[in-house]
């Protein structure tokens, strides 16, 4: 579906002054949260929840009052028939379980993994609840909210290339050295894309690019919690500085996917 006009009230300062206002939600939860007493650790995690709810509440609202949408989680790509949602998200999952799998596969044919299966229900629920967690509030603000929303001020090429790079810069450690940071920021950029083609794939539909990255998350927290055991001096040029996606298996994998959705390279925006 093609982007409608841009509504006259969207403006780059509410752009930039809505995902603000949800960190402020998140930095303030903690503050409030380390002046009760929990443990610094804990904080962030705890913080999460209060965010998560303030982008739910907002969202509509948002798109309502600067998109002009009478039907805002549709326009977003959450809504759909069922039949339709389900085959999206398998073959997000796919799609993650297929480069969770090239990883696996380099890192033990390169000596670097061990064996040592001690899987239990509540590292497959702890995967679970994060992939899902992660994958839903991470693609409903990126791959909704901000790509929705760059394409009605940008256009839709634009658009994708722009909220991968901001999804990059987001989630970088910028206190690595230079080479671990690149790689970790030129991975995040390549999954940036593959998201947002996934969504152009689905037809719109969010829950392919939801499965895609929370099969990520919680496949490699299964993987390492419950299965192998990466070894420690793996050079990082290979698996990365924090996690596969900054490595050149990560990058191989990622590459990959791209060339299979070269396709919708070309297609119209989501919205």
């Amino acid at each position: 579906m093609r982007p409608s006009p841009q509504p006259p009230r969207l403006h780059w300062w509410g752009t930039l002054l809505y995902p603000l206002c949800l960190v402020g939600v998140f930095l303030g939860g903690q503050l409030l949260l380390g002046l009760v007493g929990v443990a610094a650790d804990q904080r962030a995690a705890l913080a999460a929840g209060p965010a998560v709810l303030a982008l739910l509440f907002s969202l509509p609202w948002r798109l309502r009052r600067g998109w002009g949408s009478d039907q805002p989680w549709r326009q977003l790509g959450v809504r759909a028939a069922a039949p339709a949602l389900a085959k999206a998200l398998l073959r997000g999952l796919i799609k993650a379980a297929g480069l969770l799998a090239l990883v696996v596969v380099g890192l033990a044919a390169l000596g670097q993994l061990r064996w040592q299966p001690h899987l239990s229900a509540g590292v497959v629920l702890n995967g679970l609840a994060l992939g899902l967690g992660v994958g839903f509030a991470e693609e409903l603000l990126f791959r909704g909210w901000l790509l929705g929303e760059l394409s009605l001020l940008l256009g839709a090429q634009r658009a994708l290339g722009l909220q991968a790079v901001l999804f990059s810069l987001v989630h970088t450690r910028f206190n690595l050295p230079l080479g671990p940071l690149l790689g970790l920021l030129g991975g995040l950029l390549l999954l940036g894309l593959a998201l947002g083609l996934q969504r152009r794939a689905d037809g719109s539909l969010l829950w392919g690019a939801v499965g895609l990255h929370g099969g990520l998350v919680g496949g490699w927290f299964v993987l390492q919690n419950g299965l192998m055991a990466v070894n420690p001096s793996a050079p990082a040029w290979l698996m990365g500085p924090a996690n596969p996606i900054g490595g050149v298996l990560g990058w191989l994998g990622l590459a990959l996917l791209l060339l299979v959705r070269r396709r919708w390279w070309r297609a119209s925006s989501p919205n």
